[in-house]
């Protein structure tokens, strides 16, 4: 799907809207939000088709034989089971069109100062293993191929999904040119954590007043320490209360100011900042794209 139209600024978002897989009757993943976040924001900025990933790319932090694995359909139900979806070609097809759409939105935002893709923030996928509907890790990509191309000297993920990033932790562990930052669900799923740079997990319930406090206090001055070259935003929208699958109680009001203080940060501090979908599995479908789409929205805000 792409958007044409004149519009007073250089921004653009990226989607894999037209990617589709069939799926079980009942599965919970939410491939309505992709269509949903895609047409809400028709007439606000160009909103193009994703480019594929290269597998070269996928290798530069996954195992290059489960890889082609994946791509020839040679799983396990098991591994099927943990990755949560079932295989198809068109399953791996979508997974890399989404990572494809991060690596295109971190170009537009070392080009722009930000971009944007409306899928992405896999952070579950590691180096040989798929879990809760990851199979790459578009964050662990991004930050490994612009350290290796010299696109920035140090990178950071500060991921706000309310699930803890633990593919990417395990995968940038030892990195030290590159700083994850997770605040989560200290009680929910993954049930064993990783190690991130720093983990700053908190309890059922949050509400906006605490988790705005976390992310000012404590989050952006460690990012501020840390002096990033890039700033990967994983801007889950499951911390909204009534989220299926997250335990946190914020508002849509609250996920807004979230975003604006991130996206403030970036622009004061001069990081380029490409943002990522990640989780959102609301009871309330539209909440969950209203959230999603905030995010560009106040993007456009900050930086347009």
């Amino acid at each position: 799907m792409s958007v044409s139209g004149s519009f007073p600024h250089p921004f653009r978002a990226y989607t894999p809207a037209a990617y589709t897989f069939p799926l079980p009757v009942g599965h919970r993943f939410p491939a309505y939000k992709y269509a949903g976040v895609a047409e809400s924001l028709r007439g606000l900025l160009p909103v193009l088709d994703t480019p594929p990933l290269r597998w070269a790319d996928a290798a530069r932090v996954h195992d290059p034989v489960w890889l082609r694995r994946w791509r020839r359909g040679e799983v396990t139900a098991a591994e099927e089971r943990a990755f949560g979806l079932p295989w198809s070609p068109a399953v791996v097809e979508r997974a890399r069109r989404a990572a494809g759409g991060s690596l295109a939105a971190l170009h537009d935002a070392l080009a722009q100062g930000w971009g944007a893709n409306l899928a992405g923030g896999t952070h579950h996928a590691f180096r040989d293993r798929a879990e809760g509907f990851c199979l790459v890790n578009d964050a662990a990509i991004l930050t490994r191929l612009a350290l290796e191309e010299g696109l920035a000297r140090r990178v950071a993920v500060l991921d706000l999904d309310v699930h803890q990033g633990n593919g990417t932790a395990a995968l940038l562990a030892g990195e030290a040119r590159a700083f994850t930052l997770s605040i989560h669900g200290e009680r929910n799923y993954p049930f064993r954590k990783e190690t991130s740079s720093l983990d700053l997990g908190l309890p059922d319930g949050v509400t906006d007043a605490d988790y705005l406090r976390v992310l000012c206090e404590q989050a952006l001055p460690a990012l501020d320490a840390f002096r990033p070259g890039v700033l990967l935003y994983l801007a889950g929208a499951d911390v909204l209360a009534g989220d299926r699958f997250g335990r946190f109680a914020l508002t849509l009001d609250g996920v807004r100011e979230r975003n604006r203080a991130v996206l403030g940060w970036a622009r004061e501090a001069d990081v380029p900042v490409v943002t990522m979908m990640a989780g959102g599995y609301n009871r309330d479908h539209g909440l969950t794209v209203a959230a999603h789409a905030s995010t560009v929205q106040d993007g456009l805000d900050v930086f347009a």
